[in-house]
């Protein structure tokens, strides 16, 4: 399995020939009307990790972010996680 590891001005992204995994917690957030400061509250998280979530500047995600965020949200793992097929459009 090749992989490069693609740096733009805002996204880190770990290209591959399997796809990616898209952090969707903005879009989730927007439905349920709350903002990074709340939720950081809410789910006891720092607000600097969600903001990082939020625009999709996470390699690796922490299973124990991604709990306390299902649970605050009140919402399911694949609400906040989408497996892309394709590969990362340059």
């Amino acid at each position: 399995m090749k992989g490069a590891l693609l740096i733009t001005e805002k996204i880190v992204l770990w290209d591959t020939d399997v796809g990616y995994i898209k952090c969707r917690l903005k879009k989730v957030m927007k439905k349920k009307n709350i903002n990074i400061y709340q939720l950081s509250r809410l789910a006891d998280i720092k607000y600097d990790v969600l903001k990082r979530y939020c625009s999709g500047d996470i390699i690796k995600y922490d299973a124990h972010v991604l709990a306390r965020l299902c649970y605050s949200l009140e919402c399911e793992i694949n609400d906040l996680l989408q497996y892309e097929r394709s590969k990362i459009k340059y």
